[in-house]
């Protein structure tokens, strides 16, 4: 598939997220409440009496005093522990990925350096999907430079510069719309065209022949799995 027919096939999606969120921006308000009578947002109901806890369901309250989703409840992998360790805090964490757009929180993750230049158009001026990617829902399995540091120099030398090659390799990680851990199983449509295959559960997540390292990452627009290869799509896997 040419790049000049993934790029559209990027546009089209994003665009349709957008519609849909115009589409649903109105949907699910409170209608207005009668004359003497008190709005539920505003009865002063404390957490524990709406059944909501801050300690329960992954929920955490943040400053404001709403309740939001604590980045870290469904993460599932044998390296999330170490990556918390390793970036406890700041924009690289996962708690600061999840506020930042998916090529802003990669470009801070210290295991994403080589997949951020890929995707930003440094490794090649004419493959640049960042502002694509941000503007968009999307699952994102993201190889960690141990992965890419595995491909044969000349053989990723050559990726590089064959911007056609490069973006199939890229959109083959990239599938439409956030899937949790508990919702990715199965075989997916990637934005490159063809199918990944993600089988196993939990610790054992398996994306075609890669491993999980971390997933289940929430950044402001994706969902990001780490993984230990980078994925070839069939297509190119066949011609060697």
């Amino acid at each position: 598939m040419s790049r000049s027919t993934i790029l559209p096939r990027l546009g089209i999606l994003v665009a349709t997220a957008a519609l849909m969120s115009a589409c649903s921006g109105g949907m699910g308000e409170d209608p207005p409440s009668s004359e003497g009578e008190q709005p539920a947002a505003t009865q002063g109901q404390s957490a524990e009496e709406g059944g909501m806890a801050s300690d329960g369901g992954g929920m955490a309250s943040d400053d404001g005093g709403e309740m939001s989703m604590d980045p870290a409840a469904n993460l599932v992998g044998p390296g999330c522990a170490d990556y918390a360790a390793m970036v406890p805090e700041g924009a690289g964490s996962v708690a600061g990925m999840a506020q930042d757009p998916v090529s802003v929180a990669a470009s801070n993750n210290p295991m994403l350096t080589t997949l951020t230049s890929a995707i930003s158009g440094e490794l090649n001026p004419e493959v640049d999907l960042a502002d694509t990617l941000d503007g968009g829902e999307f699952t994102v399995f993201a190889p960690v430079d141990d992965a890419f540091a595995a491909i044969p120099e000349p053989d990723l030398t050559a990726l590089a510069g064959d911007s056609e090659g490069l973006t199939e390799v890229l959109t083959y990680h990239v599938v439409p719309g956030q899937l949790s851990p508990d919702e990715i199983g199965g075989t997916l449509t990637t934005v490159e065209g063809e199918d990944v295959e993600v089988t196993g559960s939990g610790d054992d997540l398996m994306v075609g022949d890669a491993a999980v390292i971390c997933g289940g990452v929430q950044t402001q627009n994706a969902t990001v799995y780490l993984i230990d290869t980078v994925l070839m799509p069939p297509a190119m896997a066949e011609q060697g």
